[in-house]
């Protein structure tokens, strides 16, 4: 299982990085990132929240990666993916914002 951590252009999310055990993280962003990021996959082009099936689009993304945390940083994606929180945890997928880190 992976975390998602959204946001990934931003320092916001490295720092979010360190505070969390480093294995199986995963970086996000919908916002253009360079090739060599998105290379090893360490990183992934996530869809914008403004796309009308965003929530459906995150789903989909979650589960096609195996990812069952994420970590939405940008106000935008986190009130968008709590709305649908229960559609989440149906699939095991828990939504977080920085301050409710698992321990």
């Amino acid at each position: 299982m992976k975390t998602l951590i959204t946001g990934a252009a931003g320092a916001k999310a490295h720092q979010l990085m360190k505070k969390l055990i480093p294995a199986g993280i995963v970086l996000g962003d919908y916002a253009a990132l360079p090739a060599f990021m998105l290379k090893d996959g360490a990183m992934l082009v996530l869809p914008n929240p403004g796309t009308p099936s965003y929530v459906h689009l995150m789903l989909t993304l979650c589960l096609d990666n195996d990812i069952n945390v994420v970590y939405a940083l940008q106000n935008v994606e986190y009130d968008l993916l709590n709305a649908a929180r229960q559609l989440f945890t149906e699939y095991g997928i828990t939504v977080l914002r920085p301050g409710d880190e698992i321990q």
